[in-house]
């Protein structure tokens, strides 16, 4: 520590002081910690234990083979998770962080490598690379799919349970926004599930708790999986699109500029166009 012993001493001394109870028992030749020095080695120690891990996960935010890819629950445990592999093996050397957020950060002010948005394409300081077009329709379990009454016409999906998203930051369609679009006006609701994250709607749904919202590109692997079922005839094309974002006045490091390339390649719209960079 750079520090004398007598220092030492006389720091311990005066922390004792202060305390007003005694951290060792000092023998002729011997010291030990007493039952409170025991307690504040423990409590001390743990702490700067949580102080070093955060600085180097501080540290690590600076590195350039760090890649962070932030976005949604739902598109990181039903798009990205599932594809990880594929990435390994063909970059086996990248250190990536999926980051779950329930807003849409500064990519520079946090650092953050690349980001999933969804839009119209268009954010200041952002380029951006179409990976899906927004595609909604109804999903639910198997199970609840059968079971449903009459669901010939969409006016009578109002007769079923309804799995409602009510995000409290990011701006969501609702079902009310999906029946206008099919021509159903004037719809309330005052009955159903509210839940504010879309990972926890699809597996409501997939529980058979009922009808949720299907974004086409986050459901398809579910759907052949057999998990969920989707009244894809039903699909509302909203004119937004989900966008793979990074900065503008940040350069991309070699291993963010890999998996930016491979999440395109695997997108809808794999030949994105990167020259404008």
């Amino acid at each position: 520590m750079g520090i004398q012993q007598p220092s030492v001493s006389a720091a311990i001394k005066q922390l004792e002081q202060a305390l007003g109870v005694a951290l060792f028992l000092r023998g002729h030749r011997s010291i030990s910690l007493t039952a409170a020095g025991n307690r504040l080695f423990s409590d001390v120690s743990r702490s700067l234990g949580d102080i070093e891990q955060s600085l180097q996960s501080v540290r690590n935010m600076g590195r350039r083979d760090y890649v962070t890819l932030n976005g949604s629950s739902a598109f990181s445990y039903y798009w990205i998770m599932p594809r990880l592999s594929e990435l390994q093996k063909h970059h086996p050397g990248i250190d990536l962080r999926v980051q779950i957020s329930d807003r849409e950060p500064d990519l520079d002010f946090e650092n953050i490598s690349l980001g999933i948005r969804r839009g119209k394409g268009h954010w200041p300081g952002c380029y951006a690379a179409k990976i899906a077009d927004e595609v909604i329709f109804p999903v639910a379990s198997p199970r609840v799919m059968a079971a449903a009454r009459n669901l010939r016409s969409i006016p009578n999906l109002m007769h079923e349970r309804l799995i409602h998203l009510e995000e409290p930051i990011r701006e969501r369609p609702t079902w009310e926004q999906w029946f206008a679009h099919h021509n159903v006006p004037r719809v309330e609701f005052s009955s159903g599930l509210r839940l504010n994250d879309y990972a926890l709607v699809l597996q409501a749904a997939m529980s058979g708790e009922g009808f949720a919202f299907g974004w086409e590109h986050v459901v398809r692997d579910l759907i052949s999986k057999q998990l969920l079922a989707g009244q894809e005839g039903w699909s509302w094309c909203t004119g937004n699109a989900f966008y793979l974002v990074w900065s503008r006045s940040k350069p991309l490091s070699p291993q963010a500029e890999l998996v930016r390339n491979w999440i395109i390649s695997i997108s809808d719209f794999p030949h994105a166009n990167l020259d404008e960079e």
